[in-house]
């Protein structure tokens, strides 16, 4: 998994509230195991026609957004079904950063595990960062884990909560396999035992 650390970058404003997996990446698209391929149809239903014609005014079809990396949510950001799939679609567009009120616990959860950081700020913030996600690709935001702030283009900065073991995975590249990966020693060691004690197991 990818390291994150501190992000300077495009920010898309979507203010929509309740933003499920299923706006996410439809249902359709559900059917590979693979982490690639998926930012194409990130925002399917929204982004593109019953043609398949991508559809004008749609945030992340505007010249402007096409190569944002974090993304200003309205509340509730991630409900609905535990697909996976969603931080895989995201995250396979360009997005290492979500920015909002609330989010599902699964799909915040998924986030973490798949490299990118999801931020929950209040009301009042996330307003301040909307608006200067609005002014396009000339307004950058910095996202700073390490110092667990956001920085608007005009300097405003605004701290953040994480858990502190989220955050260690995060700035390390650590996902469940990762994380497995560091006890090597101790595992290689106690496989070792066990076939001495158990040589029938």
């Amino acid at each position: 998994m990818e390291k994150f650390t501190k992000l300077t970058g495009i920010a898309a404003p979507m203010p929509l509230v309740n933003i499920d997996t299923d706006m996410i990446i439809p249902k359709q698209f559900l059917k590979t195991i693979k982490r690639s391929g998926l930012g194409v149809n990130l925002f399917d239903e929204m982004r593109y026609d019953r043609e398949g014609r991508e559809i004008p005014d749609f945030v992340l079809n505007k010249p402007q957004y096409r190569e944002a990396q974090i993304l200003v949510a309205g509340d509730n950001f991630g409900c609905g079904s535990s697909r996976e799939h969603a931080p895989w679609a995201l995250l396979d567009f360009g997005i290492r950063a979500v920015i909002s009120t609330s989010f599902a616990d699964i799909f915040f959860n998924n986030c973490f595990k798949n490299g990118i950081l999801p931020i929950v700020l209040p009301q009042d913030a996330v307003e301040v960062l909307m608006k200067d996600a609005e002014k396009g690709s000339n307004a950058r935001m910095t996202v700073d884990l390490e110092a667990q702030s956001v920085t608007s283009s005009d300097g405003q900065v605004f701290h953040f909560e994480v858990d502190a073991f989220k955050k260690h995975c995060l700035l390390n590249g650590l996902d469940d396999i990762g994380l497995t990966m560091e006890k090597v020693t101790a595992i290689d060691a106690f496989e070792k035992k066990a076939a001495t004690l158990r040589p029938w197991a």
